[in-house]
């Protein structure tokens, strides 16, 4: 399978959400999908519970049947952060274009959910319901996992994005995919294709680490 050959550090500052970027015409080979797929396993998991499961879509219909659970929810979302982008505007104009750029790209993934030419599910035992520790500590066994594969997708040319829309509808994802809602829990849809240029740059962040870190105490 073909490799970019990047460094941990690009692909470490380089792996950005990817959405219009997206080639929805060129399928995804399995093998390359199951090639990085082989890094979820390999990723720390909570108390050493490995109890990640993954469910790949490539199956038309039931990608057709997604995309439309997640424009009903997009429809939703993106109401509730048209009016919290209208109030950040008057704040910071700057971080507002932005953020109305980043909204553009999203609703524009939602208009073309249907046509991604993968979709990775997590999923993990039980129901996450709980708050606090309990939840943390779960989702500390598929994040890391989820993250591995969207590097290694990165590395071979792949781009992807983490979504949780279609989770407002959650229990009729489940339905579709014959996962048993009230064993599983889906913790995210990422979707995978192979991108239109290899040319990701890091991205812009107010201050970097240092404006956000604090040692020994809150500041």
């Amino acid at each position: 399978m073909t490799r970019l050959g990047l460094s941990v550090h690009d692909v470490l500052t380089t792996t950005r959400s990817v959405r219009k970027r997206l080639d929805f015409d060129r399928s995804v080979d399995d093998n390359l999908l199951r090639e990085c797929l082989d890094y979820t396993v390999q990723a720390p998991t909570g108390s050493n519970s490995q109890g990640w499961r993954f469910v790949v879509v490539t199956d038309p219909e039931k990608k057709a049947g997604l995309g439309e659970l997640y424009r009903r929810g997009w429809e939703q979302y993106a109401g509730m952060s048209a009016s919290a982008l209208s109030l950040a505007g008057g704040e910071d104009s700057e971080r507002a274009t932005q953020q109305m750029r980043v909204m553009q790209s999203a609703a524009y993934l939602a208009e073309n959910m249907h046509r991604v030419p993968a979709m990775v599910i997590p999923c993990l035992p039980g129901r996450i319901n709980q708050s606090g520790f309990g939840a943390t500590s779960s989702l500390a066994s598929i994040i890391p996992s989820t993250w591995s594969f969207m590097l290694a997708a990165r590395e071979r040319g792949l781009g992807t994005c983490w979504t949780t829309i279609h989770l407002l509808f959650e229990e009729e994802a489940a339905e579709l995919l014959h996962i048993p809602y009230e064993e599983v829990s889906q913790v995210a849809l990422i979707t995978v294709g192979h991108t239109l240029g290899t040319d990701f740059k890091p991205a812009s962040r107010d201050g970097g680490a240092a404006a956000v870190t604090s040692w020994n105490t809150w500041d």
